[in-house]
């Protein structure tokens, strides 16, 4: 028999709030984080939404007690915020207690920093000591650093589903023994590079994105961090500590399409939901809410709904957060997962913000505003460039 797997702290930070709390009282009031950007200096800066953090890397600094000589990345700054946050949340006064892990996913990685100096580094010495926090590991290596983490420790970067393969790989460690607690998570920063990247796929919106409608024109960016602990049933079983949900089923699928575009038909979609049904060993029409992944771009909103009709006989109910907090990359799953969390801890199911007209090649609509139901089961979503998709799901008991 499998071990169970417990998630007991929680930490995020994102466009709509600090904490929490702060986060999910956005998602009831249906206050969207999408705005102008303000922390990167460019001249298209009015003409780009995105879901921004409004605190500076100084702030960030400041609320981690980081000594001035640091080299720490913004991606590394929200991911040590939010990875703090959920060893708080959780109870964790002895790290290293049990034998505990951090897995943590970017795709941003330290790229905010290093393509701010890169013309610098011959001339100007100082900044060189930023090449070594580009790679996506450094920002792992300084959040286990900054939590005193001496176990084991791995970086994930599969595009947009990264955050959800890091809670994949950890709800597996712990299953099968090798780890009694595990932090898991992902961590990304907004940066000129994946701006300038998203707009030449022609896949960024003018305006605030639109999931699920018919006139959608693209994703706005956004920036996050959020790590879940994770447990194992021995462990809180000794320590008669507060289950938050449990981590019940995973799955991840390649439809091997194309470098960016899902497959029409939603091919690595509909394997990942299937895996992930087999290994929570429920049925389709057990889930109660999806967060769907979402990104409002055409091909993607399409070839998801179309995976959702192929395996669910009635589609539930479901709806993107995406407009909230942009799409923040590596992140993503992370914070839909604890949206997830939040849905189930508070029956709530949140809207879909911006919605207007149906797809006309879908017979599904998101919902709108927020509903409270009873709420057992929640599936998420990720779907990340080279055709890797994962699903997660999340129950009560």
């Amino acid at each position: 028999m499998q071990k169970k797997v417990a998630i007991t702290g929680m930490g995020i930070i994102s466009s709509i709030g600090l904490s929490v709390e702060e986060n999910f009282q956005s998602l009831i009031s249906k206050k969207s984080g999408i705005s102008n950007l303000e922390n990167i200096q460019t001249r298209h800066a009015s003409e780009i939404k995105v879901g921004e953090i409004k605190i500076t890397n100084q702030e960030l600094q400041q609320l981690l007690n980081l000594p001035e000589e640091n080299t720490f990345t913004r991606t590394g700054l929200l991911g040590a915020y939010a990875a703090k946050k959920s060893v708080e949340s959780a109870g964790i006064t002895n790290i290293n207690e049990l034998r505990t892990g951090l897995i943590s996913s970017t795709s941003v990685a330290g790229m905010d920093f290093t393509e701010k100096h890169y013309k610098k580094y011959e001339e100007h010495p100082e900044y060189q000591k930023y090449i070594q926090s580009h790679d996506a590991g450094d920002s792992s290596n300084k959040i286990a650093h900054y939590l005193g983490l001496k176990g084991f420790v791995t970086t994930i970067s599969t595009a947009c589903s990264s955050a959800a393969n890091a809670i994949m790989l950890g709800a597996s460690m712990i299953e099968n023994g090798y780890l009694d607690r595990v932090i898991v998570g992902g961590t990304d920063a907004l940066s000129k590079f994946t701006i300038n990247g998203f707009k030449t796929l022609m896949i960024l919106s003018d305006t605030y994105n639109t999931p699920f409608d018919n006139d959608r024109k693209g994703l706005n960016l956004g920036e996050a961090a959020a790590y879940l602990v994770l447990e194992s049933d021995e462990v809180i079983k000794k320590s008669n500590k507060k289950v938050l949900a449990y981590v019940t089923g995973y799955g991840n699928a390649n439809d091997a399409f194309h470098q960016t575009a899902s497959s029409e038909n939603g091919e690595g979609a509909y394997l990942a939901m299937k895996q992930a049904f087999e290994k929570a060993s429920i049925l389709p029409d057990q889930i109660d809410y999806i967060n769907v992944h979402g990104t409002a771009t055409p091909n993607n909103d399409l070839s998801e709904g179309r995976a959702m009709s192929r395996i669910f006989n009635k589609v539930p109910k479901f709806s993107s957060t995406k407009a909230f907090t942009g799409h923040t990359l590596a992140a993503a799953a992370a914070i839909e997962a604890v949206y997830s969390v939040l849905a189930l801890q508070n029956n709530t199911i949140f809207p879909n913000l911006n919605f207007k007209t149906p797809m006309e090649e879908l017979n599904i609509v998101p919902e709108t505003e927020v509903v409270q139901t009873e709420i057992n089961h929640v599936l998420s979503n990720s779907f990340g460039f080279g055709g890797n998709c994962s699903t997660l799901i999340f129950s009560k008991s």
